[in-house]
């Protein structure tokens, strides 16, 4: 399934996304989907037969709804730097023996459709497709063997950046957790939809230019790895989203530098995941 967050007359609501229509999960008893999430895999069973009957009243032409990030406000919002081969040969930086694991604060996170803001004390700022994960279960220490009974689904994030403020000191954060500088979306997929998430195509398409394109088997740390990882620290909980890095292409590193400008349209298009695309404008 592809669930959402979307817009409708009023209030925010979950659903599911069905070709050009869009299933509202109030009548199954969901307000978010996180409170889908939580539900583990009873929730699912819940929505599949709820959908068996047809609910016509629940279901929204996708036009007249706005999509709103899938989770705006995860319990966690936690990511993987230097996580692909060719993005660190491209930095040329080592090959990182543990994963280089830092944070973005979830006030940064916004929608397919809705505006990056360039701030006004950064001149480098940067893009980042990235494929990420949304845990469904939670836990702690977390065996490599186990992963995928943790994992909910899959969705698109843009790991923007102001490079000059990443880089002013050793810590990534401030440069990373902009407001707006966590496009996400539109969707989480189920992870039964995506048969080896180790070998999707991803690309960064800006105003139609492909300036990123890789694939997922590029990582360094696969997901299984990442999961038993960050849980040997803290407790993942449902909702958490990992987003597991960037490849190579990103702005900072091509001759000149092509850092994103007001105007520019930005598309993350990973292989079996809806397309997220974002406009761009300066901070007023």
């Amino acid at each position: 399934m592809r669930f959402v967050t979307f817009q409708h007359d009023h209030s925010p609501q979950c659903g599911v996304l069905s070709g050009d229509t869009v299933l509202g999960l109030k009548g199954a008893g969901f307000s978010t989907l996180l409170e889908v999430i939580e539900g583990g895999s009873e929730a699912q069973q819940k929505i599949a037969e709820w959908l068996e009957k047809s609910p016509g009243g629940a279901a929204v032409p996708l036009r007249e709804t706005k999509l709103l990030a899938p989770l705006p406000r995860p319990p966690k919002l936690i990511c993987v730097g230097l996580n692909y081969r060719d993005h660190a040969k491209e930095c040329g930086a080592d090959l990182p023996k543990v994963p280089a694991i830092f944070s973005k604060f979830t006030t940064c996170i916004i929608g397919p459709g809705d505006e990056i803001v360039l701030p006004r004390n950064s001149s480098e700022p940067d893009y980042e497709a990235e494929f990420a994960v949304v845990i469904g279960k939670g836990g702690r220490h977390i065996p490599q063997d186990r992963w995928l009974e943790h994992v909910f689904g899959y969705t698109s994030f843009n790991d923007v950046s102001a490079r000059d403020v990443q880089m002013a000191t050793s810590q990534w954060l401030m440069g990373k957790t902009f407001d707006t500088f966590g496009p996400m979306g539109p969707a989480i997929v189920t992870t039964d939809e995506i048969a080896d998430p180790h070998a999707l195509d991803i690309q960064m398409v800006i105003n139609g230019e492909v300036l990123q394109s890789s694939n997922t088997s590029e990582m360094v740390f696969r997901i299984p790895y990442l999961i038993e990882f960050i849980s040997s620290v803290f407790t993942l909980e449902p909702g958490d989203v990992i987003s597991t890095g960037t490849p190579a292409g990103v702005g900072e590193a091509k001759t000149p530098p092509r850092w994103l400008r007001p105007g520019d349209d930005v598309v993350v298009r990973i292989a079996g995941l809806p397309e997220l695309r974002n406009g761009v404008r300066a901070e007023n």
